[in-house]
């Protein structure tokens, strides 16, 4: 236990240290005009309240990634921890904070605008793919998985096929209403059934006769999978997810001032890693590794949820911790839907002040994932956490040439877009099913030398924006009351 409790403790003081210090590095202006009010719509841009902005952010970022992934993350045993903790604070929170603020310096733009702008136009392009495809995953993976949650909760009593339906029906509703209708409104009371239940389901484990395992660094998984790089694409969500780097745009858009960043985007990230740990810390306390897999392979990690939670909580307060879980998916299914349309009308210019325009573009995208919904669970998962951490190593990239360019420490950005660009690398070279299959010693060496031709490439890129003068903030616009 004391592992766990140090872990949270350390998280906490991360926020007041060194997400100071990013916030230090970047520095936020409290008179620039923020895009919520520099562009506002009524729709997609519109100030909200420091509050409800870290509300809403939360709950966007924290899908059942922070649950599933730790729990499946939990079979390599307290090394867990220690990703979720370091990965959190050095690189998820710094990854947050980056994307969302570099967003509002240029009007709320989304992640392959910001990478058109810094790395040129071909990343732009391959930004896009990358963003959809893992929007759409998302959607479609935070469909099923609270869907399926929902049908045990129900001891299956209503049809999977009724309950899937009426989560895509709220999902088009907040994919094309404004921000302010149904996600500004329903996700205060979302907010509190989440933090009930997972304040709950940590507090009756430290109280409980179980044991939360002390740090080691023996990779316990019972099928003997790779720490590096299985375990980084595992535990996605709760440390460093690409994800977040779609999601923080939608924020950046209604953030009424730049000096609310911090708290909105690196202590939501941290918030998450909370939540992260406290489902690692149960699923490690309660089975065993063999067990546990067991679980995963009988009903992906929906069944360990209800499990720890009935276990722990008894009946009600076992139901309220699964419906946190419920709404956790949920809240950010919907986001990932909104995202993906805004990102669309970005990329072709298409303004979505009227709804039928807004629809034009909302109605096939739900199609799409509707037939991924035929799709087994555990591949959509593989294409979801490979396209998740490209992402993220893409925003990472991107925020390093921000930094870099503007003469700013650009080392702590840097170092994450490396480890997480090298793991990507070796996982996709190594797995059999979704790349290359080579043996593990060479898949290493492989991604070590296209990481060093990436590096190489972007400072040679970083050499000419500089030459030519990149301005990586548009034009200042001051005159903005401050909250």
């Amino acid at each position: 236990m004391f592992t766990f409790l140090i872990a949270i403790v350390i998280l906490v003081i991360a926020y007041f240290t060194y997400g100071k210090f990013i916030e230090k590095i970047f520095g936020p202006k409290e008179d620039r005009m923020t895009p919520a009010y520099a562009n506002q719509d009524g729709v997609d841009y519109v100030p909200m309240s420091k509050n409800k902005n870290a509300l809403i952010q939360l709950l966007n970022i924290a899908g059942t990634g922070p649950i599933f992934g730790p729990i499946m993350g939990a079979l390599y045993g307290p090394v867990a921890f220690i990703w979720i903790v370091v990965g959190a604070i050095f690189a998820g929170a710094v990854h947050d904070y980056l994307t969302g603020m570099i967003s509002i310096r240029n009007r709320g733009a989304h992640i392959p605008e910001l990478a058109g702008k810094f790395l040129g136009k071909f990343s732009k392009h391959l930004v896009n793919v990358f963003a959809l495809l893992l929007l759409l995953l998302v959607g479609t993976v935070f469909v099923t998985t609270p869907a399926s949650l929902f049908s045990a909760l129900l001891d299956n009593r209503i049809a999977l096929g009724y309950i899937i339906a009426a989560i895509f029906i709220y999902y088009f509703l907040s994919t094309v209403l404004p921000i302010d209708k149904i996600i500004g409104r329903f996700y205060p009371i979302f907010g509190a059934v989440l933090l009930i239940g997972t304040l709950g389901v940590g507090g009756a484990l430290m109280f409980s006769d179980y044991t939360i395992p002390e740090l080691t660094l023996t990779n316990m998984h019972p099928a003997g999978l790779p720490i590096f790089p299985i375990l980084f694409l595992t535990i996605t969500c709760g440390a460093l997810s690409g994800f977040h780097a779609t999601q923080s745009p939608i924020i950046s858009r209604t953030t009424q001032n730049e000096s609310q960043g911090r708290y909105i985007f690196y202590g939501m990230m941290i918030t998450e890693a909370v939540i992260a740990m406290i489902w690692a810390a149960a699923a490690m306390s309660m089975f065993d590794g063999q067990g546990l897999q067991g679980l995963i392979n009988e009903g992906t990690a929906s069944l360990v949820v209800k499990e720890v939670s009935m276990t722990l909580l008894g009946a009600v307060g076992g139901t309220i911790a699964v419906l946190g879980v419920i709404v956790l998916p949920i809240t950010s299914g919907d986001t990932a839907f909104r995202a993906a349309r805004s990102i669309i009308a970005d990329y072709l210019n298409i303004n979505q002040a009227k709804l039928t325009k807004r629809l034009a573009i909302a109605i096939p995208l739900f199609a799409i994932s509707f037939l991924l919904t035929k799709i087994d669970f555990n591949i959509l998962w593989r294409y979801f956490s490979f396209a998740n951490q490209g992402t993220s190593a893409l925003a990472l990239w991107i925020a390093t040439m921000y930094l870099m360019v503007k003469g700013k420490n650009y080392y702590v950005s840097l170092i994450p877009a490396l480890f997480i660009t090298d793991m990507i690398a070796v996982y996709i070279l190594n797995d059999a099913k979704l790349g290359f299959g080579l043996a593990y010693g060479t898949a290493h060496i492989g991604a070590l030398i296209f990481t060093v031709i990436i590096t190489a490439l972007f400072f040679m890129k970083a050499k000419k924006n500089k030459k030519e003068g990149l301005q990586v903030d548009l034009e200042e616009t001051k005159g903005v009351p401050v909250p």
